[in-house]
């Protein structure tokens, strides 16, 4: 009768094989229910009758199952993810599915995280150059004090992501959609942008002089206090774009201001005139 009421426990457990947490649980249910079975047999119960007392009593015990199984693999998956602290050089990440992630403090130079689905996760103060981020979900990710020097985030997925003192000399974005992203207080002289769309983007108290964004599309964009020297935006299309001042004694950044290419751009009236008002030169621009 005891391998009966293995055989059992088997079927109800069989969806979770391998779930740590419920195979104890299992493991102590069937001690349980061995002595409850010895008991009612020594009442006097037969065995059919009590094998279908024992069992009986254990109610209803999927709901727990499926609980203490959900509760255990969502305890897999933050160990899984957990790599900070961690010497990964270029290790192998493609394909991946790591929400929340932790890449914090890590060596992972050259790393492909190419198509990844990195949702939540964090790279603070993460040695990353040369990675491979290409296609790769980056929404709600945090890379601050990160050195990105050459990594690739080609057509990446980059929502509410956000770069803050960062090193991205030579790190490319090629074809990539940007959607309220913030950059700030970090270098992006030698950072490559081709082909994107900036949606809702902050540039904050970062250094973009000599950029070339042209043919490039930028919507609700603002430049909060960056250094925007000789920025080329030939041919690019700016709506809702709005270019704050740092602050200084002198009229040097309105100066800076002068210096922006705009030949051939399309913006709407208020970014036109805002940057009229800052004394730009928009006298090969088409407004709409």
């Amino acid at each position: 009768m005891s391998e009966k009421l293995t055989n059992y426990l088997n079927g109800v457990f069989a969806s979770y094989d391998g779930v740590k947490s419920v195979t104890e649980l299992k493991a102590d249910l069937l001690s349980d229910l061995q002595e409850k079975y010895r008991e009612l047999k020594a009442e006097g119960k037969d065995e059919e009758t009590a094998f279908n007392m024992t069992i009986e009593g254990i109610g209803d015990i999927e709901e727990t199952i499926l609980e203490v199984a959900n509760l255990s693999r969502s305890l897999e998956r933050q160990v899984v993810t957990n790599f900070s602290a961690s010497h990964l050089p270029l290790s192998d990440f493609a394909g991946v599915t790591a929400h929340k992630g932790q890449f914090n403090a890590s060596a992972l130079r050259g790393s492909n995280f190419a198509g990844a689905d990195l949702t939540g996760s964090s790279f603070k103060s993460s040695d990353v150059s040369e990675a491979n981020f290409d296609g790769a979900n980056l929404t709600d990710c945090s890379l601050s004090t990160v050195a990105l020097t050459d990594a690739s985030f080609n057509k990446s997925i980059l929502v509410r992501t956000n770069i803050s003192v960062s090193g991205m000399e030579g790190t490319k974005f090629k074809g990539a959609r940007l959607t309220d992203v913030t950059i700030s207080k970090t270098d992006l002289r030698k950072t490559i942008f081709e082909g994107c769309i900036f949606d809702g983007v902050v540039f904050e108290y970062s250094d973009l002089s000599g950029q070339n964004f042209e043919g490039q599309t930028f919507i609700g964009v603002k430049f909060d206090k960056s250094a925007v020297n000789e920025v080329s935006f030939k041919g690019a299309t700016l709506k809702n774009v709005s270019f704050k001042a740092y602050f200084s004694l002198t009229n040097k950044y309105y100066r800076s201001i002068a210096t922006i290419c705009f030949d051939g751009a399309v913006m709407d009236k208020l970014t036109y005139a805002s940057l009229k008002g800052m004394g730009a030169n928009l006298s090969n621009v088409t407004v709409r």
